[in-house]
């Protein structure tokens, strides 16, 4: 999820240490009645058929040692982890979210830090970062997402590994001049993805009708290619380890709508 805000004196999302070293502002677009709905919206992520293969693979890849969540919400994957056995530290700048995170059981065992994920540092170090479900498209310039690997290598003991899953972006499926096409037509959602295809930007638009009116949301992503984030680990000294189609390890093809990779710290 997303990255900055101060949590309030004596709240628990503070409760991991903390450097700030950004100079850019990054922007939360994860607030209101968007964090307090969050989990509704995205309802179909919190079935256990969609994120038990997800905790399934980070298990394993973590082993006995620690992981680090970037842009941990309302906890989606962090809560099953820890639940697991995994010791879960948080990064992520939305206070909002966090205070979703909050209220759930089990989040008393999982530290957050507040932060911009491309630049805040914890005074640890983990087994594993986990960064899911297209988040690191929120980051929305390369510089930002090269920052992150580096900020994710500094985090990572020596031989351990980075794990993303992000979608592979879906320029075949918009025609020819068009800069637009819809993703969800329903009678209470509609969702159009806007591009800029020489800026590699892609703007969702979400509309969705809720207590008898309509809200609409538009947060921008900087879409990555698979090829683009090799090189951005190899600029943080990671290698890739594997490619998959999805956490159940199916392969990475040339028609797969989304990848989950993982990068190794030399060891």
């Amino acid at each position: 999820m997303p990255v900055g805000f101060r949590p309030p004196a004596g709240n628990p999302v503070a409760a991991a240490p903390v450097r700030r070293h950004s100079a850019r502002m990054a922007v939360d677009h994860f607030t209101g009645w968007i964090a307090e709905r969050y989990d509704e919206s995205a309802a179909e992520t919190f079935v256990p058929a969609v994120v038990d293969p997800v905790v399934d693979l980070l298990t394993d890849l973590a082993g006995t040692g620690a992981a680090l969540e970037l842009g941990i919400g309302t906890g989606r994957i962090a809560l099953p982890l820890s639940a697991r056995g995994t010791s879960v530290h948080g990064i992520d700048l939305s206070s909002d979210m966090v205070a979703q995170l909050r209220v759930k059981p089990g989040a008393e065992r999982i530290p957050v830090a507040m932060g911009d994920f491309a630049a805040t540092s914890v005074d640890e170090t983990f087994a594993l970062a986990c960064l899911v479900f297209n988040t690191i498209m929120n980051l929305t310039t390369q510089e930002e997402q090269v920052a992150c690997f580096r900020n994710v290598a500094r985090h990572l003991e020596p031989g351990e590994r980075f794990v993303v899953e992000v979608g592979v972006p879906d320029l075949r499926r918009l025609p020819p001049g068009e800069t637009a096409r819809p993703f969800l037509v329903s009678p209470t959602r509609l969702g159009f993805d806007e591009y800029d295809v020489a800026q590699q930007r892609l703007v969702p638009h979400h509309h969705v009708l809720t207590d008898g009116q309509w809200r609409a949301t538009s947060i921008p992503f900087r879409y990555v290619w698979p090829a683009e984030l090799d090189l951005m680990a190899r600029l943080a000294g990671m290698e890739l380890e594997a490619r998959w189609g999805g956490w159940d390890r199916q392969p990475f093809t040339a028609e797969s709508r989304a990848h989950v990779s993982v990068w190794r710290k030399p060891g």
